[in-house]
């Protein structure tokens, strides 16, 4: 199982440093109802994640017969390869300049009015239909499935890669259940710093993965 996160390890880290998600769950955290919102978020975030792993794991044929991945692996790997750099380049081009005030999301500005209901959608639509979160889950689910692993092997490995991921969301839910309001000033900071760079750090990541799966494709299709 080492193998397996040891190469779903750069796209858990992706998926936690996401800057959309973090806002979204501080913004939760600061609302009427940061408690019962936070949490449904968190639960949500969590399933999309490890959903969305999981379905690309069971694809067949990731596998080859000899073991290590096949071909169907290497062209998943290319593809989603090239979406990244996409993405990652119209991101930098696309970003605003120093001087300019970043534009915050409108649904940003009506998380305070969410119920649970709503939140719980939110953090399904962060994690599992999110274009760069969802790209790097299908990366994650197929690096898992192309290795010789046993169904608990496999099960360790989506687990470890679900609870990586979403350790940036998972722990300012659980310190805010601890700690209550005193996290206040901390959260307020990050959240500020979130929504400045946000557009910066998603085009550097997206790049860097995108890179690093056309590698890995290389390789296995030459």
């Amino acid at each position: 199982m080492g193998d397996a996160i040891g190469a779903t390890l750069g796209p858990a880290v992706g998926i936690a440093i996401s800057p959309t998600p973090i806002a979204a769950v501080i913004l939760i955290l600061f609302g009427g109802r940061a408690r019962s919102n936070g949490v449904a978020f968190m639960l949500a975030w969590i399933v999309g994640v490890a959903a969305v792993t999981t379905v690309v794991v069971l694809i067949p044929g990731l596998e080859a017969d000899g073991g290590g991945p096949s071909a169907v692996t290497g062209w998943i790997k290319l593809v989603l390869g090239i979406l990244l750099l996409v993405l990652g380049v119209r991101q930098w081009l696309t970003r605003p300049s120093p001087e300019e005030e970043p534009a915050v999301p409108g649904w940003m500005s009506r998380i305070d009015e969410m119920r649970p209901v709503a939140a719980s959608g939110l953090g399904l639509l962060l994690s599992a239909l999110n274009p760069k979160n969802l790209l790097l889950a299908v990366a994650a689910g197929a690096s898992i499935g192309a290795l010789p692993l046993s169904a608990a092997e496999t099960v360790g490995a989506v687990a470890t890669f679900t609870a990586v991921a979403t350790l940036t969301v998972t722990v300012p839910v659980i310190g805010y259940l601890v700690a209550g309001r005193r996290l206040g000033p901390a959260l307020e900071r990050t959240k500020a710093w979130l929504i400045t760079n946000d557009a910066a750090v998603m085009a550097v990541l997206l790049v860097v993965f995108g890179t690093s799966l056309l590698g890995d494709a290389l390789q296995i299709l030459t």
